[in-house]
């Protein structure tokens, strides 16, 4: 069989177009990649010459003593405990109670519409009023306290005790189960039907069903909850700063709270080595989603 030969001219021409081509696309990307160098590259590059300096004004190298300041610092250690303790907690639960939540939707129960719209409903409303409502409910008089004491327990000063953390989680939940599930029911709807009544023929039982199909194609979304989820879960420092300020009880004290108050004191080497030793954590976390999604998820893509 002949090789097809494309003349000499049109294979010029062909050239020419594919660099107007690529010189058209990269002025387009220009102003996109210059605003990733100046917003993101470049203030992350100083970010890294602050921890490795003494001061902004000597500007002398001291290595890893900044990191090493702030590794051994009461603060830090208490922050990054707390912040670890409450993702830990905290993410698991948002993604498997959404899951739960969003096949609990997909199995065609009475009042789906009304019991969506039940967890969305915390997408749509401000922080300020949620604080509000938080704050009614686990006030030392508040609703709470109301309501258990018709048990005969005693009044709770929850936002000051061993208690408050677990009063975090649950607004974290009440505010991200919705987004999540809405995610879960969106995969659960794009599993290919077929599959699934052949399982159904095949005499696989339920649990089968999901570990085995569900849960492999399920695999992307997962990943994306669990990283979107773990996100949230750093910025969870809003409510909690709306609710008990710059310096809340000590399990409330996380990771945001210190840099903000580092930030406050100008400490900026204190605050670029934080940073930068956070900023390590968090890709070694997603890299270890990506890898385990990419392990179970190989066989469905394939």
């Amino acid at each position: 069989m002949k090789e097809l030969r494309i003349p000499k001219k049109k294979k010029n021409k062909l050239v020419k177009k594919n660099e107007k081509a690529k010189k058209i696309s990269v002025l387009f990307l220009s102003p996109s990649i210059l605003g990733v160098l100046v917003f993101f590259v470049i203030p992350f590059l100083v970010v890294i010459y602050y921890s490795v300096v003494d001061n902004p004004i000597n500007h002398s190298f001291v290595f890893f003593d900044n990191f090493r300041n702030v590794f051994f610092n009461g603060a830090f250690r208490q922050a990054a405990f707390n912040t670890m303790k409450f993702s830990v907690i905290a993410v698991p639960l948002a993604v498997i109670l959404a899951l739960g939540l969003a096949m609990l939707l997909d199995s065609k129960i009475p009042f789906r519409s009304q019991f969506r719209t039940f967890f969305l409903t915390p997408m749509m409303v401000p922080i300020a009023s949620i604080v509000l409502i938080w704050q009614v409910l686990f006030h030392y008089n508040g609703m709470v306290n109301d309501v258990i004491g018709l048990f005969g327990a005693g009044k709770i000063d929850w936002l000051k005790s061993d208690y408050a953390q677990i009063v975090i989680i649950v607004l974290f939940l009440w505010k991200n189960l919705g987004y999540n599930m809405i995610l879960f029911m969106a995969a659960l709807s794009s599993i290919p039907k077929d599959i699934l009544e052949v399982a159904v023929l095949e005499s696989a039982k339920p649990w089968q069903i999901f570990l085995y199909i569900k849960l492999r194609y399920l695999s992307s979304t997962l990943l994306f909850v669990t990283i979107m989820s773990l996100i949230n879960s750093f910025k969870v420092f809003r409510e909690i700063y709306l609710l008990t300020g710059s310096y809340p009880y000590n399990t409330l004290y996380m990771m945001q709270h210190f840099m903000n108050n580092t930030f406050a004191s100008l400490d900026y080497q204190k605050l670029s080595a934080a940073a930068i030793m956070m900023s390590v954590v968090m890709v070694i976390l997603i890299g270890i989603l990506f890898l385990t999604e990419s392990y179970f998820g190989k066989d469905v893509e394939g």
